[in-house]
């Protein structure tokens, strides 16, 4: 059992490929990880612009087709690979709506011709706007978990306390845990998880699983754990990684 006193992000591995070394999905660089500055925030709207950036032009479509695809107020835009192609597409969250611990809000998937798989098109029911097409919106709900002042969104709790998520949550975050080494388990491994987005948390018995999202963003991937937490002590027991 290895200790982690230190905060390190942590990657899960829900993958059937068993190797002995984390390999980053395709396109996901240090660059791609890392480039904090395409992430900007102004007019109300945030932007992650780290799969391709749009123009102000090209914003104004996606908003307006975003409003017409059941969007009323937009407040993220994100560009998102669809590993393993070469494809990439954009992702618009509408405005959060919060009633007690549950946080509601609607998303809209919006492909571009230039960056779409080769001959593809809109479908029957899509609605199109110059090179931007895109289906129905659909709501997302997710659940609020305190970790001192802050708030972290979980996509999904099932059978397990609020209040042991938040306190596995906050190990996990300051890297306050331990861990059954292995070749799918590892610091490597563990360094590419992005601990700050909890996927979800649920329980079976007394087995605990947790997942996690690739730190590459959109598109590159997730993780899961199964892990003991016994005496405030939490023990990550497997890892299992989904690559695109």
């Amino acid at each position: 059992m290895i200790k982690r006193p230190y905060l390190a992000l942590l990657p899960l591995c829900l993958s059937l490929v068993h190797s002995s070394k984390a390999i980053p999905p395709p396109g996901v660089t240090e660059t791609t990880k890392g480039n904090l500055s395409l992430i900007t925030k102004s007019g109300g709207i945030e932007r992650d612009y780290r799969a391709g950036k749009l123009t102000e032009a090209q914003e104004k479509i996606v908003i307006a087709l975003a409003k017409k695809q059941g969007v009323a107020k937009v407040a993220r835009i994100s560009t998102i690979h669809f590993h393993p192609s070469a494809a990439r597409g954009i992702r618009v969250d509408g405005a959060k709506e919060v009633n007690g611990r549950e946080v509601s809000y609607k998303v809209l998937n919006v492909n571009f011709k230039p960056w779409y798989h080769p001959g593809g098109g809109p479908r029957k029911g899509d609605s199109q706007m110059g090179e931007f097409w895109a289906g129905k919106a659909y709501e997302r709900k997710k659940i609020i978990l305190r970790v001192g002042e802050t708030d972290y969104l979980c996509g999904s709790i099932r059978d397990i306390e609020i209040k042991e998520c938040e306190a596995m949550l906050g190990l996990f975050l300051e890297g306050k845990f331990t861990y059954d080494p292995g070749p799918r388990i590892n610091d490597k491994l563990l360094d590419q998880v992005d601990w700050s987005k909890p996927n979800r948390f649920s329980k079976r018995g007394n087995a605990i699983s947790a997942g996690f999202p690739h730190k590459g963003g959109p598109g590159s991937g997730f993780f899961d754990l199964q892990v003991e937490f016994v005496g405030g002590k939490l023990n990550i027991k497997q890892m299992f990684q989904a690559i695109p």
